[in-house]
């Protein structure tokens, strides 16, 4: 895919020198103002770097691209501005997370060499995060593999309930859903540690022994224990900790969607109808 440059300026005379002097060497788009840039964003993207002035009518360059950073977050942002004061320039690192903060006029020579390095920029970041997003992919396909072998009832619960609360956690507007999704699916990972018996024991409802119901308990702990150290799992981990947890402020959203899940497979498990598992969640403290 070709990687393209957004250039916005609310002088028209400026945004043809853009594009004369750099549509050679770089795909070029530009926007009269923060407005058409916005439009552009929606309609010309996506951009591998957005060029912004500073001072536009209606909305200044820093708050455009904090627009850009919420739309486009891997585009690399840079200003170019006639007011080069200290002060701003660390607002736009701030508030807009700029990469470079230029000042008109500035050399043909010095601008192109700041948008290669700004390319090379946004190359680094789209592959940590294809690297991040394989790494992950491939951590959890690891993982359910090992709980299929290991403990296939255990799997097999959490494949149940993957639907269920991912449905739940769109009514509930739980953000965001790939996270619950993951919960859902390494929820039982801690079942690993877990004799066979005391698992089918506990989903057919007979009585565990206060040694069972001991090792029964820490298998939230050993999942999210596990997961801790895979990047971006670490509120994956925080919901499957705090599964078994009472309901309360303190435990997070997904812990509780993942508990009343697990108990409503639970009692279907035991043999009721939905409607009566429902009511039977009613019930319980």
């Amino acid at each position: 895919m070709t990687e393209r440059i957004l250039f916005v300026d609310d002088e028209p005379n400026i945004l043809d020198t853009f594009l004369r002097n750099l549509r050679r060497a770089f795909d070029v788009a530009t926007a009269e103002g923060p407005e058409h840039g916005l439009l552009a964003l929606e309609g010309k993207g996506p951009f591998a770097v957005v060029v912004s002035d500073l001072r536009m009518p209606g909305m200044d360059g820093i708050t455009f691209l904090e627009h850009v950073r919420q739309r486009m977050p891997d585009a690399v942002r840079i200003i170019l501005s006639g007011h080069g004061d200290f002060a701003t320039a660390v607002a736009s690192v701030n508030r807009g997370a700029v990469f470079r903060f230029l000042t008109k006029p500035c050399p043909p020579e010095e601008l192109v060499g700041v948008l290669r390095d700004a390319l090379r920029q946004h190359r680094l970041v789209v592959a940590e995060r294809e690297l991040l997003r394989g790494t992950l992919r491939g951590s959890v396909q690891v993982l359910t593999d090992v709980l299929a072998l290991v403990n296939p009832e255990a799997f097999g619960r959490s494949e149940r309930i993957r639907d269920l609360v991912v449905k739940i956690g769109a009514r509930l507007d739980a953000k965001p859903l790939w996270q619950l999704e993951l919960a859902a699916m390494l929820c039982q990972l801690g079942c690993v540690a877990l004799p066979p018996e005391t698992l089918r024991k506990r989903l057919s409802g007979e009585a565990l022994s206060a040694e069972e119901q001991q090792i029964w308990g820490m298998h939230p702990e050993i999942a999210a224990n596990l997961l801790t150290n895979i990047p971006r799992l670490g509120e994956v981990a925080d919901m499957i900790g705090a599964q078994q947890m009472p309901p309360g402020p303190d435990v997070p959203l997904g812990a509780r969607i993942l508990r009343a899940a697990l108990d409503y497979d639970a009692e279907l498990r035991r043999g009721l109808a939905p409607v009566q598992a429902v009511a039977a969640l009613r019930t319980t403290p």
